[in-house]
């Protein structure tokens, strides 16, 4: 139980790192006590421990518990402890910024525990004013339930990947379950809520949440639903305590005060321990947080963000940060990650931990089908690779150019290449076009310097080869071609 100062909300987390010493402290003398050999550990051996080392886990909630009940709680031997963290449904699909917590609840599912994504379909409606200096535009219902069905299929592959081809087995692996908050929140009725809830959350407490202040004294201020979402995340905890037995919430950085006032309900209203723990924020290389309010999300739903697209931003991520982003988004062991390094600094043009980055976190968020996809369109775009750009299905010419302006031709026979620069309007007509294309302004298959008797060429059964011609029959004129405008930067696929 929490002490009461920190019962009356004047307590603060505190980072794991200065628990750490802590930490060993208490191993040693749980192994003197129960005379255990200090051998390898069993798989929820040290949890707390190693997610620290590698990174992922930031602070907990209450204080002491880095020292006894918490680290006691996830010995071997003990029954599983659930976990669960909330996904407001803002929008259709989770992003990397989301990436860090279910990481989280991974790494508690593969030490045996069990654990709950919760998707806020009700939360959602009001708003989380944390972090957010201006209050969130009210989404309709409708929308909110379709972007809870879609961050709820997105969940799914997730663990349904990890599952599948990041679980070896032998230990437990733990239970996942998957939860809408709108199925307790929107049948309670609104007194009844008040009354149950509203005795425990104190107004001081509430006030002095440092996101609240912030807002309170913005000129734009704070609505009264903005400030009762703290109360209704908190009640999800209550639900899921007297439902599952949950005990810790997991949640960004940022959520901190929210999962204080979790504890705060919790443990008044059933006099029982919870706890919190928060991993640290993802932020682009100017220290944006990563998300759809700072428009700059890398989603990890495919029709958004495409598995290239997925896999080219982990491997543009810089060596400052490329061994932090191994140890904290991948379950690679970190002897293996410090030798990925180590190997690194002598062939640092192979980028060898970027790549490896990259197909780990796009193997877990598309499996290995959308591994597959990324490293064709990788082929394709950077390595001139003329047998990968043959092998793309249509899909995958569609993702890799969906920025792109495109044009597609129906492709008639006797068409030349001139014909085809002209009708998907890459070149001007009359002489400019000619110039345009013989100068080198035009790629055909990372090909140019097109000669003029080249310009009449038919392009039937023909892809570029070298610095000339080759035939190859029965290719699809679609899968084999692509024109690049130097002067305008415009990029067809015909």
């Amino acid at each position: 139980m929490a002490a009461p100062a920190l019962r009356a909300g004047h307590g603060r987390a505190v980072a794991l790192c200065a628990g750490w010493s802590r930490f060993a402290a208490f191993e040693r003398r749980r192994r003197k006590i129960h005379d255990e050999p200090p051998e390898a550990p069993a798989p929820r051996a040290g949890l707390l421990a190693a997610q620290h080392e590698r990174g992922l886990f930031q602070e907990i909630f209450p204080p002491q518990a880095a020292e006894d009940q918490l680290v006691e709680l996830l010995q071997p031997g003990r029954p599983p402890v659930t976990v669960y963290c909330g996904f407001d449904p803002t929008a259709d699909s989770l992003h990397v910024g989301h990436l860090l917590t279910v990481m989280g609840l991974l790494h508690f599912q593969r030490g045996g525990h069990n654990v709950i994504a919760l998707v806020g379909g009700a939360t959602a409606r009001l708003g989380d004013p944390s972090g957010r200096t201006q209050e969130r535009a009210p989404l309709p219902e409708e929308m909110v339930r379709d972007h809870a069905r879609g961050l709820r299929e997105g969940l799914g592959r997730l663990f349904d990947h990890h599952r599948d081809l990041f679980w070896a087995g032998g230990a437990r692996l733990g239970e996942i379950t998957l939860l809408d908050n709108a199925s307790w929140l929107e049948r309670e009725p609104l007194l009844d809520f008040l009354g149950a809830v509203g005795g425990h959350l104190r107004m001081g407490t509430l006030l002095s949440r440092q996101s609240c202040k912030a807002r309170l004294v913005s000129p734009e201020g704070m609505g009264l639903a903005e400030f009762l979402y703290p109360a209704l995340q908190a009640y999800d905890f209550l639900h899921l305590h007297r439902h599952y037995s949950c005990q810790v919430q997991l949640g960004g950085a940022d959520q901190m005060g929210n999962i204080m006032s979790g504890y705060d309900l919790v443990s008044k209203v059933t006099g029982e321990d919870v706890f919190g723990i928060t991993v640290p924020l993802i932020t682009s290389t100017t220290g944006n947080k990563l998300g759809k309010s700072a428009g700059n999300a890398v989603w990890l739903n495919r029709n958004r963000t495409s598995p290239f697209e997925l896999y080219q931003f982990f491997v543009r991520q810089p060596d400052s940060i490329v061994k932090r982003y191994l140890q904290i988004f991948t379950f690679l062991p970190l002897p293996e990650i410090n030798h990925i390094m180590e190997m690194h600094a002598k062939e640092p043009e192979k980028w060898g931990p970027q790549k490896r980055l990259a197909a780990e976190v796009t193997k877990l968020v598309h499996g290995k089908e959308g591994l597959e996809s990324a490293k064709r369109c990788t082929r394709a775009l950077y390595y001139s690779n003329v047998d990968a750009l043959e092998s793309m299905s249509d899909s995958e010419l569609q993702e890799l150019f969906r920025e792109a302006p495109y044009i597609e031709k129906l492709y008639e026979p006797g068409t030349t290449v001139l014909d085809l620069c002209r009708k998907a309007n890459a070149v001007a007509d009359g002489p400019r076009g000619h110039r345009d294309i013989t100068s080198g302004g035009v790629h055909i298959n990372h090909i140019q310097g097109w000669k003029e008797k080249l310009l009449y060429y038919k392009m039937a059964s023909v892809v570029t080869r070298g610095d000339g011609l080759a035939p190859r029959q029965n290719l699809p004129l679609r899968h084999i071609l692509k024109i690049e405008v130097d002067f305008s930067e415009l990029k067809l696929i015909a």
